[in-house]
C-alpha cells in the first residue's frame, strides 16, 4: 500500500526530561531496547504504511541523530524522489534558529511542506514508542470526514511515570473529540494522545500561518485546543503497547517491560518490522562463570558474571563476579570484577570499576552519563 501522505517528525522535545541520558543527544537519538534508537519506531511505522517522504525537524544536539539516520538507507528512504530529509534549524531574517514550540518549527520548514506533493500529513513527535502502521488511521480519517485525527491509547502501563505533555482526549459517542485536556491533575480520563496527528497538508499550512500571525507557537495548546470546537477532531484508538519516554523512570520501566514476552511480541511484530542502522557485530559470548536469566543481551557482549532482568546493548562487558539486576547497560560499557548494580541505567562507554556498588530503585533509577568512570 502506498499512502497519499508524507510524514513530519519533530525531534526538538525538551531533552532535560531524560536528564543524564540526553546530555549530549536528542530524545530521538536515545538508545532503546538493546539495539534501537527512539526515532526508529515512528519512522518504521511510517515506512510500513507506504510513506516514502519523511522530514525530520532537528533542534539541538542532533549530530548523533544525523549519524544514525544517515541517508535513510535502512528504511529504504535513500531515493531520488522523496525520501528522508533532515531539517535542522537555520538562521534567516524571519527565523532565529531556536524554536519556542512546534508551530515555529513547522513554519520554519514551510518550503519543505509546500514542495511535498502528498495530500495528507502525519505529524509526530519522537519520544513515543509503539508499533502500528498508519493505514487504518488514514482510512478512518477519510471515511469519517475528520479535519484532524489524533491517535490515542487507553491502557498505559506507565501511567504514574508520565510527567510532561500529557494530552487527554474527551471523546463523544460518535468518536468525535469534544475537549482536550493538557496536563490534567488526577484526570479520570484514560484516553492519552500518542503524539501523532493526521490532517490535510493545506489545513496544516493554514493553521500554522494563523497561529504564527497571532504570535502563538505551541501546536497542542495554540492549534489543537483552540480549534477543538471549530474543526472536526476525531480520535483513532490504538490498543497495543505504548511507551512515552518523557522521564528517566518512564525510560527505565519501558525498557524493562521488554522482558515480558507479550510486550516484545507486540512491539516487534514480524508483520511490520522495526528498522534501524545496521552494525555487524560478533555474537554474544558467555563465559563458564556466566549466569544470565530473563535478560536481553545484544550482539558483541561478553558476559562472565551474573545478569538478572536486564538489558545489555551491543559490546557490553560483564566481568567475573559482577552482579547486575534490573539494569539497562548501553553500548560499550564495562562492569568490572565484583561490581554490584541494581536499578541502574548506564549510558554508552561507562566503566564501573572493581567492587563498586550502585543500587537505585525502580521509581528512582540511577542514571550514569555517557563516558563516566565510576
Amino acid at each position: 500500500m502506498i499512502a497519499d501522505a508524507f510524514g513530519i517528525v519533530y525531534t526538538g522535545e525538551e531533552a532535560a526530561r531524560l536528564k543524564e541520558l540526553t546530555h549530549s543527544r536528542s530524545v530521538a537519538a536515545t538508545p532503546f531496547g538493546g539495539r534501537y534508537r527512539c526515532i526508529d519506531f515512528i519512522i518504521s511505522n511510517m515506512v510500513n504504511s507506504g510513506i516514502s517522504n519523511i522530514g525530520v525537524i532537528a533542534q539541538k544536539n542532533y549530530h548523533s541523530l544525523m549519524d544514525h539516520l544517515g541517508s535513510g538507507k535502512e528504511w529504504d528512504l535513500d531515493r531520488k524522489r522523496d525520501g528522508l530529509f533532515m531539517l535542522p534549524p537555520y538562521v534567516t531574517r524571519d527565523n532565529v534558529g531556536l524554536y519556542r514550540g512546534t508551530v515555529e518549527a513547522l513554519k520554519s520548514i514551510g518550503g519543505y511542506i509546500r514542495r511535498s506533493t502528498q495530500r495528507y500529513v502525519l505529524f509526530s513527535g519522537s519520544y513515543t514508542i509503539f508499533n502500528r502502521p498508519f493505514g487504518h488511521m488514514i482510512e478512518q480519517h477519510i471515511n469519517s470526514g475528520a479535519d484532524i485525527t489524533i491517535m490515542f491509547n487507553d491502557n498505559d502501563i506507565l501511567e504514574e511515570y508520565d510527567q510532561y505533555e500529557d494530552l487527554r482526549l474527551v471523546i463523544g459517542p460518535d468518536g468525535r473529540i469534544v475537549d482536550l485536556e493538557l496536563n490534567p491533575y488526577r484526570s479520570q480520563n484514560q484516553n492519552k494522545s500518542c503524539n501523532v496527528v493526521l490532517m490535510e497538508k493545506n489545513l496544516l499550512e493554514y493553521l500554522v500561518e494563523e497561529a504564527s500571525a497571532h504570535g502563538l507557537y505551541d501546536f497542542t495548546r495554540d492549534v489543537l485546543q483552540r480549534n477543538v470546537r471549530k474543526l472536526k477532531l476525531f480520535g483513532y484508538h490504538y490498543s497495543g503497547f505504548v511507551a512515552r519516554l518523557n522521564s528517566p523512570q518512564a525510560y527505565f520501566k519501558s525498557n524493562i517491560a521488554l522482558l515480558k514476552s507479550d510486550v516484545r511480541a507486540d512491539l516487534f511484530d514480524d508483520a511490520h518490522p522495526i528498522y534501524t542502522k545496521v552494525k555487524d557485530e560478533v555474537p554474544a559470548k558467555y563465559g563458564p562463570t556466566a549466569d544470565v536469566k530473563n535478560s536481553i543481551v545484544a550482539s558483541g557482549c561478553i558476559v562472565e558474571g551474573e545478569v538478572r532482568d536486564s538489558l545489555l546493548f551491543r559490546g557490553v562487558y560483564v566481568a567475573k563476579g559482577a552482579k547486575l539486576s534490573n539494569c539497562i547497560v548501553m553500548q560499550g560499557s564495562q562492569i568490572h570484577e565484583n561490581a554490584s548494580l541494581d536499578c541502574a541505567i548506564l549510558d554508552k562507554t561507562v566503566v564501573v570499576k572493581r567492587g563498586r556498588k550502585l543500587h537505585g530503585h525502580e521509581k528512582f533509577p540511577i542514571a550514569i552519563r555517557k563516558g563516566s568512570i565510576i
